[in-house]
């Protein structure tokens, strides 16, 4: 069901600082004191049950013993533009590595049903003017981002040299050779004289250390590894038929739980939805592509709808000469901001203390909205109370979806609020228990995401990672990163990483993969031809750019002391820099604090150089 869009209260009907208060209460009772640990390593403490791969059959095939001049390790979005940019900048000896039996990285994995990207569609996909592609709606299905990598693939004839279910096991920088020997999971050993890690964020499952879940009897399985086999249904019609006796359970409320959770409704027996943290949700309204619009398009419309979406999503503040072509959740509180600032006559004049001031209250507003949104779709008061979000805008990834609210309606559907536990109490053989009671379901399902921000070692798999001298890049980076343009780090030659780590960070995932895609393959291009043997930065300019980077970044200690543990913030733990001190830092990352425009000129000025400052180059003797 599609409802009108709740009204935006006015500052006048809130109590600021008693919600403050409340926010609070809310975040400190689900903070845990193990922060990370509380979810458990996948291969030590779960391994196939949760990795294998239900869509496709892992071939035998011969190992490998070969030279390359580009590993690139990852066929996500990140891999495959950096492939992309490769091909571009004339360099065709690489290949491909992901452990996922195709093109697509979190779209190969996630299958779950009622799979939609989150984010505009027009921004999100990328090459869209390259490639002819033009989305059919606003939001895109997961198959056809799915399909679109294969549009990319075989109009640039990337594919044909890639590994699939191939798990990069060791990477050791060899001196000797001046290369990277690389061994896999399949017997592999290739020596690439570069190598670009394009692994992402969403590809190791990540599942809660619950007392007692060896002991369940049922089925069991990640969001990422949907097996249709039991639920019934396939990829591109869940209808679950299977699931017309089952108890399901389902672990998480975040951005894959609130699109799957309307279908496990709509054909379960009785659904049980496990909540710790809700998300807010609001209206989707998933409009198809309008005809008219596309043939007004102008050559560059792409760039130009994404440097929008960025100003007004990620930096927070539109140009005064431009409106919200995206108008969704994402930029909802820049959009309401600007209509007021004209309204006033002053939208060309307000200062920036003075414009975030209030853009915070918009926030309050915003949130607001969302809990009255919940009052007005779900019949039970308690579960309504339970789905309210009760913290800052950027605290969560906002979500959009017209049935989940309403699915709590169903009477084969009850919320189970474990924030006052902070997860659930254990598994038994027959179920779990929550609140003192055993629930005893057939299956169990976790939506409880992927290791995005955990320890370096657990989201990238990789069990041997060593530079320069035997460095680990584990314990290089044990107190946060230090990086040449966010990219490259002393002690790692001719290595580059693509992915949130520390500059930039300001736009949108595919946008950002694909600039320093293309960053890297520009370095790898130049040094190709300055005949070096490797690259890396020197310690005096990798010092020089991690300094700015964080003087020039926005103090978010306030903002990430007000949110629930999740992702963004470490699970709400602290961590140790180099000089001892406890601090917030995300492995997620750090942002540029100057924005992402500033940064893309940054880069492109260094670039246009043409000189490599701050990278050493080793030559052929």
């Amino acid at each position: 069901m599609t409802a009108k869009p709740t009204k935006l209260p006015e500052a006048s009907e809130l109590d600021i600082p008693a919600l403050r208060d409340k926010y609070r209460q809310e975040r400190d009772k689900r903070i845990r004191p193990e922060g990370q640990k509380q979810y458990g390593k996948i291969k030590e403490e779960f391994a196939e049950e949760f990795l294998h791969d239900p869509h496709a059959v892992v071939e035998p095939r011969e190992a490998i013993s070969e030279d390359l001049d580009v590993a690139v390790l990852g066929a996500g979005w990140t891999g495959i533009l950096a492939s992309y940019h490769l091909k571009n900048a004339g360099i065709s000896n690489f290949r491909n590595i992901d452990h996922a039996g195709d093109w697509g990285g979190v779209w190969y994995w996630n299958r779950y049903p009622g799979i939609q990207c989150d984010n505009d569609a027009y921004c999100y996909l990328p090459l869209l003017e390259e490639t002819g592609y033009m989305p059919p709606r606003k939001y895109a299905n997961g198959y056809e981002i799915y399909d679109y990598f294969k549009v990319i693939a075989n109009k640039y004839e990337l594919g044909k040299d890639a590994l699939f279910h191939t798990l990069v096991t060791s990477l050791r920088w060899d001196s000797e050779i001046k290369r990277w020997q690389i061994e896999t999971n399949r017997g592999d050993t290739i020596r690439a004289r570069f190598v670009i890690m394009a692994n992402g964020l969403l590809n190791i499952p990540k599942l809660p250390k619950i007392p007692g879940i060896h002991d369940f009897k049922g089925k069991m399985f990640h969001t990422s590894r949907w097996e249709y086999d039991y639920t019934g249904g396939e990829y591109r019609n869940p209808v679950l038929d299977k699931l017309a006796d089952k108890k399901v359970a389902i672990m998480g409320t975040g951005a894959t739980a609130i699109q799957a959770i309307p279908y496990l409704g709509k054909y379960a027996k009785q659904v049980y939805v496990l909540q710790r943290t809700p998300s807010p949700v609001d209206q989707r309204n998933n409009l198809p592509t309008d005809p008219e619009w596309e043939k007004s398009l102008k050559p560059g419309w792409q760039k130009a709808r994404i440097d929008n979406f960025h100003r007004g999503a990620m930096e927070g503040r539109f140009k005064s000469s431009e409106e919200d072509e995206i108008r969704d959740f994402w930029t909802e509180i820049s959009r309401h901001m600007k209509t007021e600032l004209r309204a006033e006559g002053r939208e060309d004049e307000v200062p920036l203390e003075e414009y975030y001031g209030r853009r915070d209250v918009m926030d309050y507003r915003v949130m607001e909205r969302m809990r009255r949104r919940v009052d007005e779709l779900v019949e039970d008061k308690e579960t309504a109370e339970a789905l309210k979000v009760w913290y800052r805008f950027p605290c969560k990834r906002p979500l959009s979806n017209d049935d989940y609210y309403d699915t709590f309606n169903r009477p084969n559907v009850k919320l189970v609020d474990v924030s006052e536990t902070q997860g659930l109490e254990a598994m038994t053989e027959k179920g779990f228990i929550a609140d003192g009671v055993e629930y005893e379901i057939d299956c169990m399902i976790f939506a409880s995401g992927f290791e995005v921000t955990s320890d370096l070692d657990r989201r990238w798999g990789i069990d041997t990672f060593e530079g320069r001298d035997g460095v680990s890049i584990y314990d290089h980076w044990k107190h946060g990163y230090k990086t040449f343009h966010g990219q490259m780090t002393t002690h790692f030659p001719n290595q580059f990483f693509l992915g949130y780590y520390q500059g930039g960070l300001n736009a949108s995932t595919t946008y950002q993969y694909g600039s320093q895609g293309y960053h890297s393959a520009q370095i790898i291009k130049q040094a190709l031809a300055k005949g070096a043997v490797s690259v890396e930065p020197s310690e005096e300019a990798q010092a020089a750019y991690v300094k700015h980077i964080r003087e020039t970044a926005v103090d978010m200690t306030e903002l990430i002391d007000q949110c629930p543990p999740s992702y963004y913030n470490n699970e709400g733990q602290k961590v140790t820099d180099e000089s001892g001190n406890k601090v917030y830092r995300s492995f997620l990352g750090e942002a540029y604090g100057l924005g992402w425009d500033a940064f893309e000129a940054w880069m492109k000025e260094w670039r246009d150089k043409g000189d490599l400052d701050g990278l050493m180059l080793e030559k052929d003797k």
